[in-house]
C-alpha cells in the first residue's frame, strides 16, 4: 500500500523549500521504491527552486543519492529488494537510435517512473531529474538504480550519481585525457574538482585549476591540481599558456558554464586541443567565436552530458577506485545535514562556503 514519508519540496519559484509529508505509491511495472540513506545538495536542485529548469511545481528535490531497494514492481530484473544502489538520472532505453548505434551513454529516450508521488491532498510532485531523493523513500524506474559495493559509505556513494560522475566523465569520457597530457579546469566547485580528479586518474601530468576564489583553489589541490590560477588576479589564458610551454593545454574543461569562461577555455587550448563544456549555462547564454580560429585551431569543442557516462559501467568503477584508495571522494563532503537543513545548505552552497553538503537520513 502507498507509504507516507517525509520529503523536501519546492512549491513555487524562489520560495523557501519545505519539509512535508509525501505519498510514495507501491512500485508498478518496471519501477522500484528506494529507501534513501544519503543525498548530496547539488546546484541543479537549486536551479529547480529558482525556476531555471521549468515551472512544473511543486518539485520533490534531491537527486544525488544512495540507498537500499525496498520493493520492486512486476518485470523488474535489474535489482532486487536489499540491493545497495546509487541512483542515476539516465536510465537507458536500449532501443533509441543512440542505443542502436552502440552509444547508450547518449540515450535519447531515458525514462523515469511512470507513477507520480504526491502530496497528501493528491497534488502530483515533479521529482528533480526524475529522482526526488530529499526524501525518506522515493519511487524511480528500476533502470535508475545502479548496484554498487555496499562497503562504500552512502554519503560519498551518492555523489557518484551526479556531480562526481559529471566531472570525472568530462575528463575521461568526453575529454579523453591520456597519459602525459596537460589539462586546465575552469571553475573549481564540485564538478570542476571531480574533473581535476578524473584528469589525475587518467595520467595527466599538468593539471591546472582556475577559479576566482583562493579557498576553492586550495580545495582543488586535494584532488590533483598541480598548479592554480586566481583569474581575478591573473589572466588565465596567458598563465595556462605559460604553464604549458607557451602552447596551451591539451584539454580545457569549462565547469563554470559562462560565456566568459568558455571564451577563456577556447583561447587557452593548444592547436588540435579540446574544449569540453560541463558547466550548465544559464538559458539564453550566447557567445561569439571567430570562425577562422575555430577552423585554424582544429581539435574539438564538445559538451559533456552527465560526463557521457553509462551508469552500469561507470558507477561501480568509481566506487571500486574509492575503495582502493585511488579516488578521493571523502574530501568532497564538507558537512552532513538533516532533511530539515536543506534551505540552509542551499545558502551555504550559493555563498561558496561548502564543496558539498550531504543530507544523511537519521536511520541510514
Amino acid at each position: 500500500m502507498p507509504q507516507h514519508v517525509h520529503g523536501v519540496i519546492s512549491r513555487a519559484k524562489d520560495a523557501p523549500v519545505e519539509l512535508t509529508t509525501i505519498v510514495v505509491p507501491d512500485p508498478g511495472p518496471g519501477e522500484a521504491v528506494v529507501k534513501i540513506q544519503a543525498c548530496g545538495v547539488c546546484q541543479t536542485d537549486h536551479h529547480y527552486v529558482a525556476g531555471g529548469v521549468g515551472d512544473d511545481f511543486p518539485y520533490l528535490l534531491g537527486h544525488e543519492a544512495a540507498g537500499v531497494v525496498e520493493a520492486v514492481g512486476p518485470g523488474v530484473t535489474e535489482v532486487a529488494p536489499g540491493d545497495y544502489v546509487v541512483l542515476n538520472w539516465r536510465a537507458v532505453c536500449g532501443q533509441c537510435r543512440a542505443c542502436a548505434k552502440g552509444k547508450p551513454w547518449y540515450c535519447f529516450n531515458t525514462h523515469n517512473a511512470t507513477q507520480k508521488m504526491t502530496l497528501l491532498d493528491g497534488t502530483e510532485l515533479s521529482p528533480a531529474l526524475g529522482i526526488g531523493a530529499f526524501a525518506e523513500k522515493t519511487l524511480v524506474a528500476a533502470g535508475q538504480c545502479t548496484k554498487v559495493d555496499p562497503a562504500v559509505p552512502p554519503q560519498v556513494a551518492g555523489l557518484v550519481g551526479c556531480g562526481v560522475m559529471a566531472g570525472i566523465g568530462a575528463a575521461i569520457n568526453t575529454g579523453e585525457v591520456t597519459r602525459g597530457e596537460s589539462v586546465a579546469v575552469i571553475g573549481c566547485g564540485g564538478v570542476g574538482d571531480a574533473a581535476i580528479a578524473g584528469a589525475a586518474l587518467a595520467g595527466a601530468t599538468t593539471v591546472i585549476a582556475v577559479d576566482v576564489e583562493d579557498r576553492k583553489l586550495e580545495w582543488a589541490k586535494k584532488f590533483g591540481a598541480t598548479h592554480t590560477i586566481n583569474s581575478r588576479e591573473t589572466d588565465p589564458v596567458a598563465r595556462i599558456r605559460e604553464l604549458t610551454g607557451g602552447f596551451g593545454a591539451d584539454l580545457v574543461i569549462d565547469a563554470a558554464g559562462l560565456a566568459q569562461t568558455y571564451r577563456q577555455a577556447f583561447e587557452a587550448r593548444d592547436l588540435a586541443g579540446r574544449v569540453v563544456l560541463v558547466g550548465v549555462p544559464a538559458p539564453g547564454t550566447e557567445i561569439t567565436l571567430p570562425l577562422d580560429e575555430v577552423f585554424g585551431r582544429g581539435g574539438s569543442l564538445k559538451s559533456a552530458w552527465y560526463g557521457d557516462c553509462l551508469p552500469s559501467r561507470d558507477f561501480p568503477m568509481l566506487v571500486d577506485l574509492y575503495l582502493q584508495g585511488r579516488l578521493n571522494l571523502d574530501d568532497f563532503v564538507s558537512e552532513t545535514v538533516g532533511l530539515g537543513d536543506v534551505e540552509e545548505a542551499f545558502a551555504k552552497m550559493l555563498r561558496g562556503d561548502v564543496l558539498r553538503s550531504v543530507v544523511v537520513l537519521a536511520d541510514a
